[in-house]
């Protein structure tokens, strides 16, 4: 930054207006929504409401997270995406109450990633895109609870087989990465389609009736399938191939308009 040029002020945050934004979820939960509000650094204050379930920090300003996020014992869902975060605290393995973890287009290496993250047994998914790992942490191969991972947009040459085949793993983006080969990042998302074709009974073991009736719905799920690749694809994995439904790519886009006159 140029000698004399002050960096972003940053919007205080007092408990008050911290209690104004606790809002109730469908299904009941607690969450404190702080997104886009140009928070600078965390606020202190909101670690008087460490009984709520979910916290929303995304789309600000903020450098660091301190060790005393952990206080949020209660917690389920933590969104960090779209800050200037490049390390993550190695009390967050304290959270282990966590089930959802995004902290994608951030300014992460694989060293600010703590080993701790293997203590976060019942999280479901994990969101690192947009980041810059060289590697991904073999620790997250310990998480078998996972169900979604986003490794996409960072600097990645291969993916650990512990994660790929995680138990429970239904989507892996692994997008842009420079992988060694095209095919890699392929090879990734086959890997964890290997539950579309389950088959638990052979074609012989059937009756006449039940094979019938087993080919006319495959028939039918083939043809809903060639409708759907039909139409306009969607991007896979779209809940993970950015922060979230709104956010830019781009750090600087939605930051420079949004602190523009």
């Amino acid at each position: 930054m140029a000698k004399g040029v002050k960096g972003p002020k940053g919007k205080k945050i007092t408990l008050a207006v911290a209690k104004n934004c606790i809002k109730i979820t469908f299904d009941g939960k607690k969450r404190l929504d702080l997104s886009k509000m140009g928070i600078t650094t965390f606020p202190k204050c909101i670690l008087r409401l460490t009984d709520v379930d979910e916290l929303d920090l995304s789309r600000n300003l903020i450098k660091k997270i301190p060790d005393a996020i952990s206080k949020f014992q209660n917690l389920r869902w933590l969104d960090l995406h779209s800050n200037y975060i490049d390390r993550l605290p190695e009390t967050i393995g304290q959270m282990t109450s966590l089930l959802y973890l995004n902290v994608s287009n951030n300014r992460l290496t694989t060293n600010g990633l703590p080993v701790e993250l293997n203590q976060l047994k019942n999280i479901r998914t994990v969101n690192l895109g947009l980041n810059h790992l060289d590697s991904v942490p073999t620790t997250l191969g310990a998480l078998k609870e996972l169900h979604e991972v986003g490794l996409h947009d960072n600097l990645l040459s291969n993916v650990p087989n512990s994660i790929s085949k995680l138990p429970k793993l239904k989507k892996l983006n692994t997008k842009r990465n420079p992988f060694p080969k095209a095919e890699s990042s392929d090879m990734f998302m086959d890997s964890i389609k290997r539950l579309d074709n389950l088959y638990l009974v052979e074609e012989k073991d059937l009756c006449g009736t039940c094979l019938r009736k087993c080919q006319q719905a495959r028939d039918k799920l083939n043809k809903i399938k060639s409708m759907a690749t039909a139409a306009p694809r969607k991007a896979i994995f779209s809940t993970l191939v950015s922060p979230n439904s709104m956010a830019k790519e781009s750090q600087e886009d939605w930051r420079i308009r949004s602190t523009s006159p």
